[in-house]
């Protein structure tokens, strides 16, 4: 079968609810990727950050095959052996008192829902079915109903309704609209420390520094969703390192299975899960040995690979690179460690085309809100590597 086959299967069988490069994948490792026809691409999308740690590691490779071949899903009706040793490790690592493992980055997000609201009626004292949590334009938190019912992207929106009540909307980076947002009801303030599907918008320097005093004051929750911004991609374990503060939940995902396996997780303090009962809140996978093997393997690459610095250090010398290329039609070059976005003016026609003709040249990103594309590899990237990349981006770009 060549690529055109493999496409028209998808067209003929699959759900229309994405619009993907045309290029069909056969294998990864490291930054490469290898299409059916054997034809080679730097990957700048790292599955949305979900393979941070480069694609099939070998290290997390041999740990899932030793785990499945021992012991793949107990349910959270029995105990296992990796459960424990993954939530003091994460723990340890991210500095939070408890963990309460999921599967999908939307199933974090609506679990600390749960649990925050949870929180606000029984420490602090709302009238059941009133809390509110303040969200932000242009959030991008998952795709349910619950989540698409606060978002302000009508594309996620339309058609899908009726949606969940308990959500007010403040726009992004400004700490004195969520300061005039808090109400009696409110308990808790969800974001992004960067938003990554709007296009790697960076908030204003001190912001979540003056969102977390606001939310400390008015004793309401902070929780951010670092679930695309954390595990090493801006260059610190987890975003809000940068300005130096520690949320209250923290939801982490996609790179903490290195891609190999879908495991998410809330961190929190001791005092929001810790009101959870039994049979409160639950999923049939979270938390399996298989799982917890996977995880635990990916944050110890991490950590000991010096991943992290890296792409703090490779994110810096990419975006200089990025900067360096002159086009009138380019409006902003961004970004934070090796989440980087470049944003056209809208006259330019779009960014999807510049994708494709970058996807010809071997290099494969993609657009997002029309004119702004990501790029985000791997956190294995080296400086080479970087170079191959820019040599292929520039003369794409600059056309």
């Amino acid at each position: 079968m060549d690529q055109r086959d493999y496409i028209n299967l998808e067209q003929q069988y699959g759900a229309h609810n994405y619009k993907p490069l045309d290029v069909v994948l056969t294998r990864g490792e490291g930054v490469w990727v290898w299409d059916v026809d054997g034809k080679r691409y730097m990957d700048c999308l790292s599955a949305y950050s979900a393979v941070n740690q480069g694609h099939c590691h070998p290290k997390i490779l041999a740990a899932m095959i030793e785990q499945a071949q021992k012991l793949t899903l107990t349910s959270r009706a029995f105990r296992n052996d990796q459960l424990g040793l993954f939530y003091r490790e994460l723990c340890e690592l991210t500095n939070s008192h408890k963990v309460l493992p999921m599967n999908s980055g939307a199933e974090a997000v609506e679990t600390v829902i749960k649990a925050v609201r949870k929180w606000g009626y029984r420490a602090k004292g709302i009238a059941e079915g009133r809390a509110e949590i303040i969200v932000c334009e242009n959030n991008f938190h998952g795709r349910t109903i619950t989540i698409v019912g606060f978002s302000t992207d009508p594309t996620s929106r339309e058609g899908f309704g009726p949606f969940t009540p308990g959500f007010k909307i403040i726009p992004f980076g400004d700490a004195e609209a969520l300061e005039n947002a808090i109400g009696p009801n409110t308990v808790g303030f969800l974001v992004e420390p960067i938003q990554g599907e709007a296009g790697v918008v960076i908030p204003p320097a001190g912001y979540l520094k003056k969102v977390r005093e606001i939310c400390t004051r008015h004793n309401i929750v902070l929780i951010l969703d670092e679930i695309q911004t954390g595990l090493g991609r801006t260059g610190k374990l987890l975003a809000e390192e940068h300005e130096g503060i520690e949320a209250d939940l923290t939801l982490v995902g996609k790179a903490l299975s290195g891609g190999f396996y879908p495991v998410s997780a809330v961190l929190s303090n001791s005092e929001v899960l810790g009101l959870l009962r039994p049979g409160e809140h639950g999923s049939t996978f979270g938390g399996n040995p298989l799982a917890c093997a996977i995880a635990r393997t990916a944050i110890r690459v991490l950590t000991e690979e010096n991943l992290i610095e890296n792409a703090s250090r490779m994110g810096s010398y990419f975006l200089e690179g990025l900067k360096n290329i002159k086009n009138p039609k380019i409006k902003e070059v961004r970004g934070k460690g090796l989440l980087l976005a470049v944003e056209f003016y809208p006259e330019a026609g779009g960014a999807r085309s510049y994708c494709e003709r970058l996807m010809q040249n071997g290099l494969l990103c993609k657009e997002t809100h029309d004119n702004i594309i990501r790029f985000a590899p791997p956190l294995v990237i080296d400086e080479h590597q970087v170079d191959w990349a820019l040599e292929r981006i520039e003369p794409v770009l600059c056309s």
